[in-house]
């Protein structure tokens, strides 16, 4: 199943694009990742294809095994896949030199985590600034302060992590995600240690930075109601996209999940194989 998400418009029966295509963030093309050898190989990944615009907002959801963080992982320069090429705002990276990848994950790709991920010892700003210290770049606390205020925390640069609380230290997080301008923020269920109020305003935030800076957001969740956030939201099942919904409710989304649960279960096998 090609896959193909546009700002506005997108259009699935276009062309296949040559790597590196401009105005594409993300591209898979036959991307696979297989774990072990033999009879108890496992598929994790058969063959995905994916093209995401720029400036879009995408969730990708699908029941336990299907192949999500796996997905985020090979997409992300986080692991190879067995497989296939990955390129990220227009840069082929499936073969790439580990230092290279470490690189462009340093200066061109941002990254929001489940546990926040925050450096305790380091003040709020320094963690936003860790980033582009990391890859070489003069920090610019001007830059820091800019985008903490857009997170609503511009009075808290001098704090630790451990004096915010949980919605606040994923503020913190998205903030560090798009000191750089990144390509393509990679979110990992950035929402699943947040109460519903703070999850709404995480989630709000990375609509306003795809709306209004133009950023690319790539979401891993299990949440109905945050996939309903994004554009467009992308079912795994088996290790392949299976089924597609734009721009849906929570309740819908949810009602599509719990259809692709029960058709992949070995119950709903079975019972589509008596049918």
């Amino acid at each position: 199943m090609r896959l193909r998400i546009g700002r506005r418009h997108p259009k699935d029966d276009r062309p296949e694009p040559p790597a590196g295509t401009p105005g594409l963030a993300v591209e898979l093309r036959g991307v696979r990742r297989q774990y072990g050898r033999g009879a108890g190989a496992v598929h994790a990944l058969a063959g995905v294809d994916l093209a995401l615009a720029r400036g879009t907002f995408t969730a990708v959801m699908g029941p336990s095994g299907s192949g999500k963080s796996t997905f985020l992982q090979c997409a992300a320069g986080l692991d190879r896949p067995t497989s296939g090429s990955v390129c990220l705002g227009g840069t082929e990276i499936t073969g790439m030199k580990e230092d290279e990848l470490t690189e462009l994950r340093r200066s061109r790709l941002g990254f929001v985590f489940q546990a926040f991920n925050l450096l305790p010892s380091l003040t709020v700003e320094q963690n936003v600034l860790l980033p582009m210290r990391l890859a070489g770049q003069r920090r610019d606390r001007h830059l820091a302060g800019d985008v903490l205020a857009r997170v609503g925390l511009a009075d808290k640069a001098r704090r630790r992590p451990g004096e915010l609380s949980g919605g606040q230290q994923q503020r913190v997080a998205v903030a560090r995600a798009l000191v750089t301008g990144p390509d393509v923020v990679f979110a990992d269920e950035p929402t699943g240690a947040l109460d519903t109020t703070t999850a709404a305003e995480i989630l709000g935030l990375l609509r306003h930075a795809v709306d209004t800076l133009g950023a690319t957001v790539v979401m891993v969740t299990h949440d109905p109601a945050a996939a309903a956030w994004a554009d467009r939201v992308l079912f795994l099942a088996d290790g392949s996209f299976a089924d597609s919904l734009e721009r849906a409710g929570a309740e819908r989304i949810a009602a599509r999940m719990a259809a692709l649960a029960a058709r992949t279960s070995p119950a709903g096998a079975m019972a589509g194989a008596a049918a």
